[in-house]
């Protein structure tokens, strides 16, 4: 394998497994975007042309996906409406590109026998009780809660169908919340960071309870690489990084290292369906392929995140305000 085509590959997410395959790997990348309010080519400005194109199209564009899909050694799809309030607001766009782009996708990577790899999100398994002593593993029953992440749990059933009816030669990775450079501002912690860093007071939902297993975003690329090279075909295989932590205790440790009173923010009405805790077990990853995440310190982890965004105001002043106008929308 040498060329790949990235999907969403101008979100955080994708901009970050792209950096990780250009400096891991002597791929070549092709990113295939439809630079909606997520995306951010500035996440990619300064790669090689030598190495990395970025392709501005919808992949629900049946005739630009075959044509890309039939260039490329393998498809590696992270392209997805994600934001779950923006689902409860909108839940149409969830389905455009979560489901049907998705079948678009598969379509064309049957139509030319190449290899898919798709990436999902443990929402699809719903929510643990705080006192539960279980993990999600890759046999939990999928019980989704939001329009985001049933449209997640469908394009996963679909791309299973398409692996087992057609033989496509694929591989499924659901991961844990993601954390690290490149994330857009609407996003969890990116938002309190930037709230400091403007002068506004950082936000959170209800009590703060709800627990989220934190992965770097670079651990999280090496273990899609890992799964695209070494995978077996029609696993599905779970990312984690047992970083369990509450969304308080987040707040108050960016609060902590941005030297605030640990408790100077607001509490804002809760989500609506909002899933209680998150947790991981990678076993089967890190046994089958040895994979193991690097930022094992969650405080060292955000505290580079942290020091990102300081330093890369130009990146993401330009959304900030736009971000907070929709949050203050909804009560947010």
């Amino acid at each position: 394998m040498s060329d790949l085509l990235v999907t969403g590959g101008a979100g955080f997410i994708g901009a970050n497994f792209v950096r990780h395959v250009l400096r891991a790997t002597s791929y070549s990348v092709t990113v295939l975007d439809k630079l909606t309010y997520a995306a951010n080519p500035a996440s990619l400005s300064d790669l090689p042309a030598s190495r990395f194109q970025l392709v501005h199209g919808d992949i629900t564009d049946a005739d630009l996906v075959d044509g890309l899909v039939r260039e490329h050694d393998g498809i590696v799809h992270y392209a997805a409406e994600s934001h779950n309030d923006n689902s409860l607001d909108d839940p149409r766009p969830f389905l455009d590109s979560n489901v049907i782009g998705t079948y678009t996708l598969l379509e064309a990577a049957r139509r030319h026998g190449k290899r898919f790899h798709h990436i999902s999100t443990d929402e699809v398994y719903g929510d643990l009780a705080l006192d539960d002593p279980n993990r999600f593993t890759e046999g939990t029953p999928y019980n989704p809660s939001s329009p985001y992440s049933s449209t997640k749990a469908a394009s996963d059933l679909l791309v299973r169908a398409w692996c087992r009816s057609f033989g496509v030669e694929a591989t499924i990775s659901n991961c844990s919340n993601n954390y690290g450079p490149y994330q857009h501002v609407e996003k969890f912690i990116p938002r309190q960071i930037t709230n400091v860093l403007t002068g506004q007071r950082p936000k959170l939902y209800g009590s703060g309870v709800n627990v989220r297993d934190w992965i770097h975003a670079d651990d999280h690329s090496s273990a899609v690489l890992a799964i695209l090279e070494r995978g077996r075909i029609g696993e599905t295989y779970l990312i984690g990084a047992d970083g369990e932590m509450s969304n308080r205790d987040v707040l108050e440790m960016i609060l902590q290292q941005l030297g605030q009173p640990l408790d100077a923010y607001d509490h804002v009405a809760d989500r609506a369906g909002h899933d209680l805790r998150y947790a991981i077990d990678s076993a089967k990853l890190r046994s089958e392929l040895g994979w193991r995440p690097r930022f094992t310190n969650f405080s060292e982890g955000l505290a580079s995140t942290i020091d990102w965004y300081t330093r890369n105001r130009a990146w993401w002043e330009p959304q900030k305000s736009v971000a907070e106008a929709r949050y203050t929308a909804q009560g947010q």
